[in-house]
């Protein structure tokens, strides 16, 4: 007589499971403890604030409306930007604002009631910073630099 045999069954075991399973937890649990330390400090996103507060300054400016100053203020917890009756505000996350006029040596701080640049009615930057660029540099997590150019553009990177 002949025996026929069963046929092979291929598959996980229940061992086998449950262990991917724990390390699936194990890794996800490590991956929130990365993002959950991380800072969501944006230096395009401070870029980008200064640039919006800018371009309305100088649109006043160039309108004759008197509200043609942008304000640098540093808080406790955000910098703030302020053109226009708008205020523009980002976390800063532990980074520091500090200025200085472009070719110059030597950084100063942002002061406690803020930094006001004025703008003329061409839209360039105005007493006390005439003719003068301005060299932002923001240091946190990493350093970065932007530069607000006596004509009033706002770009990452070194006054040149």
């Amino acid at each position: 007589m002949k025996m026929a045999s069963a046929p092979s069954v291929s598959g996980f075991t229940l061992v086998e499971l449950v262990m991917v399973i724990i390390l699936i937890g194990v890794f996800s649990a490590l991956g929130v403890g990365l993002f959950a330390r991380s800072s969501i400090f944006s230096p395009l996103l401070a870029t980008q604030q200064l640039a919006s507060a800018t371009l309305l300054a100088q649109q006043a400016a160039l309108a004759g409306n008197p509200s043609n100053s942008v304000t640098i203020r540093q808080t406790s917890n955000a910098f703030e930007f302020e053109a226009a009756d708008s205020l523009f505000s980002i976390r800063r996350e532990g980074a520091s604002m500090a200025y200085q006029e472009a070719g110059q040596s030597g950084l100063a701080a942002i002061p406690g009631g803020g930094l006001t640049i004025n703008f003329d009615p061409m839209g360039r930057l105005a007493g006390p910073f005439r003719e003068k660029s301005l060299q932002f540099q923001i240091s946190g997590d990493s350093d970065f630099t932007l530069c607000l150019s006596s004509l009033g553009a706002v770009y990452q990177g070194p006054c040149s």
